[in-house]
């Protein structure tokens, strides 16, 4: 029976986290072993502990040696980097000792931005009492912005240096990954999971519930564009404002709103909102803070704007198709293009907003074509990504490395 050490950044309730989570309940199925480390926690980590036995982070771990007033002392005589350095290697030795890295056959790290616990950790070297390092599995979900953004070169290099293999979540993540990060594409294997026949009842259940739409307001007969993600500038929170705007001045049979689900609280949710005011938008535009019930108001969606700026391949996608809902998206902005191409929704040259109002006009008055591309897009969900192949491929490559 195989043990894998899995790594992950965090357990807040997004695509890659929600995806590795599919991937823990499907791997316990085949009697994988598994532990989780995690760079922090979030709404998913009970979940996490149902599955396997999970490790965070310690707070703080790299901060102080005592305190800010004490560690101030402690630099003006001298002794803080000393000191320091002994800490960090006392909390890598107990994290590792915690995390049995004696009885890991491999290690399988959830996203590049997870590099810098694996970095700190020293996970890609030869550990004491073994003989060579433990195989590497890293799945990369994010883009050039991510990797900017959530990771450091050093560490970033560090972990890709030590990457057995790479599994890549579309055709546009595997090209990143060799042309700007030089990784051998002999190393690379496109991979997306989704757990379809669990996701498919779930899509059921949830178009057997109640819509939440109404208790927002809006009227029964409107054409409804979701949105979904959570609320940060690479994921086009703005430009899904800006595409309300623009459809609302467009002649439309029936009301078009617009509904962002994953909006948390806080000052980018304000700034957005402001706008939304300023372009009186009060009435068609609606936020919804994140929630596990996403499948429910995708249900009511009529269409899927995905204005992401950059976005892999993004689990929300396949949910809409398995939804029976068309996706609209730019073009360079990630793997979705790929799923969507010219039958399961449309495709606008990158950032052209005014293209994408056109489509969404265009398709709430035309609900023929819109169903159409609908039902188009849930069959090649189904018909691309079998949840039994998906693990069947990863099976292999672990019993390859381990």
């Amino acid at each position: 029976m195989k043990t894998i050490l899995l790594i992950g950044h965090d357990a807040n309730r997004a695509g890659a986290q929600l995806v590795l989570l599919q991937l823990m309940r499907l791997l316990k199925q085949e009697g994988i072993q598994m532990h989780l480390l995690l760079g922090t926690g979030g709404p998913l980590l009970e979940e996490y502990q149902q599955v396997a036995s999970v490790t965070v982070w310690p707070a703080n771990s790299d901060q102080h040696v005592v305190n800010p007033l004490v560690d101030k002392v402690l630099g003006k005589i001298g002794l803080w980097d000393s000191m320091f350095r002994q800490q960090q290697q006392r909390q890598q030795a107990h994290l590792r000792q915690s995390l049995h890295l004696d009885k890991t056959d491999l290690i399988l790290v959830n996203t590049v931005s997870s590099s810098r616990w694996f970095y700190a950790l020293g996970l890609g070297d030869v550990l004491p009492g073994r003989a060579k390092k433990i195989p590497v599995i890293t799945f990369a979900h994010e883009l050039a912005m991510s990797v900017s953004m959530y990771t450091k070169p050093g560490e970033l290099t560090y972990l890709l240096d030590h990457t057995d293999h790479l599994l890549a979540v579309s055709k546009a993540t595997a090209s990143y990954y060799v042309d700007r990060l030089h990784v051998d594409p002999k190393r690379i294997t496109l991979f997306t999971l989704i757990d379809t026949p669990s996701l498919q009842q779930q899509v059921e259940q949830a178009r057997h519930q109640p819509t939440p739409l109404p208790a927002l307001g809006i009227p029964a007969d409107a054409i409804v564009v979701g949105g979904c993600g959570l609320a940060e500038w690479r994921k086009g929170n703005d430009l899904f404002v800006t595409l309300a705007r623009l459809v609302s001045r467009r002649p439309v049979k029936r009301p078009v709103h617009f509904v962002w689900v994953g909006m948390k609280p806080g000052g980018y949710r304000d700034d957005l909102w402001l706008d939304v005011q300023k372009a009186g938008l009060t009435d068609i535009v609606h936020f919804v803070e994140p929630t596990p019930e996403v499948l429910r108001y995708m249900a009511g969606f009529h269409m899927l704007a995905l204005t992401s700026r950059e976005d892999p391949y993004p689990l929300v996608v396949l949910e809409a198709g398995l939804s029976q809902v068309p996706v609209l998206c730019f073009e360079g902005a990630g793997g979705s293009p790929e799923l969507v191409e010219r039958d399961g929704g449309v495709v606008v040259p990158y950032l052209d907003i005014e293209a994408m109002a056109d489509s969404v006009a265009w398709l709430a008055d035309d609900d023929k074509t819109r169903t159409e591309f609908g039902k188009q897009l849930r069959v090649k969900v189904l018909q691309r990504h079998p949840a039994n192949q998906s693990v069947a491929v990863l099976l292999h490559l672990i019993g390859e490395l381990a």
